[in-house]
Formats: C-alpha cells, structure tokens, sequence
C-alpha cells in the first residue's frame, strides 16, 4: 500500500503504507487512509511529528537484520511529509491523504 499526502502548498509525497501510517500516529491522528487536517491543526501536527522524530533520533539505533540493505532512518523518511507540513502551514492549507 502506498499513501500520498497533498497540499494546495507544495508537491505531493508518496510513502510506503507502514511508514505513512506511523507518522500519522506520531502526528497524534489516526492511521486511517483516507485522511485530512485542516489547515488550522496543521502546526500542531507538523509541531507532534517534530518531537516524536527527535524522541526517536535519541533511542539507540535498531540493529540491522538484513545486512545486504541500507538502514533508512524514520527522521530520513519524514523529512519530505515534515517539508510539505511546513509549507501548508505556512500557505494556511490543508493536508490530505488517500
């Protein structure tokens, strides 16, 4: 399952479907797809998913069990969904997802 985040404010990010769905939660809202927030709770969640990267940028690294892959880590993932709540924060816009 792939999920796509949109914005009036800045391109669209696709992201695989688990990850999606945990920073959903991490922005403090349900992983349900599909999905919106409204322009005005944009910040807080952009705010939410902002802490709960830092919390986990603290915890010590998850060991790899499959060596022959890079390990991407979740601040790595966010960075495009953290970009594109930025900027519908800043253009007053709200956030879809489907």
């Amino acid at each position: 399952m792939l999920v796509t985040f949109t914005t009036d404010a800045y391109a669209d990010i696709t992201l695989f479907g688990k990850v999606a769905l945990a920073m959903l939660k991490m922005m403090g809202h349900t992983p349900s797809v599909p999905g919106a927030i409204l322009a005005a709770d944009v910040p807080a969640a952009l705010s939410r998913l902002t802490a709960a990267i830092d919390a986990e940028k603290a915890a010590p690294p998850v060991e790899d069990t499959d060596a022959d892959e890079p390990v991407v880590s979740m601040a790595h993932r966010a960075l495009p969904l953290m970009n594109l709540l930025a900027a519908a924060a800043k253009a007053e816009s709200n956030v879809m997802w489907k």
